[in-house]
């Protein structure tokens, strides 16, 4: 089936320059990217996309990083786009993610791990309106 999904460059991904490389991935897997753009969130906005997070310990710190430089945003669209690029992008934590997942190659820490990517179709959904609109 078909559909689009929501992926998020983390600060260490565009400071390390793997940009490309991470691109490079989900073109050679066959999905076509329908939007991107660089930008840096502003603190509203982080708090606004990890809200779910907000109370837990590593929040704060999370929201630092995310506020640290810029992202890149992009949507995605391909077979099966939500479960087969959360399975490309590899465990939250890097030390339990496969080798050959993206975080598996290049993610050092948490949350420090590259990137992010929805995971269900309310959250594309929501993700998608937040950095791209209707």
């Amino acid at each position: 089936m078909k559909e689009k999904t929501f992926i998020l460059l983390k600060p260490d991904a565009v400071k390390r320059k793997l940009i490309g490389k991470i691109i490079k991935r989900f073109e050679d897997r066959g999905f076509e990217i329908v939007e991107m753009k660089m930008l840096t969130l502003s603190r509203e906005m982080a708090e606004e996309f990890y809200k779910i997070h907000k109370g837990k310990e590593f929040y704060e710190r999370l929201i630092e990083f995310m506020t640290s430089g810029r992202i890149v945003v992009m949507v995605v669209e391909g077979e099966n786009a939500i479960s087969a690029v959360r399975k490309m992008i590899g465990k939250t934590n890097p030390a339990e993610a496969e080798p050959g997942t993206i975080r598996g190659d290049f993610a050092l820490s948490t949350p420090d791990n590259i990137i992010h990517a929805s995971d269900s179709k309310e959250s594309v959904e929501r993700e998608i309106k937040m950095f791209f609109g209707d």
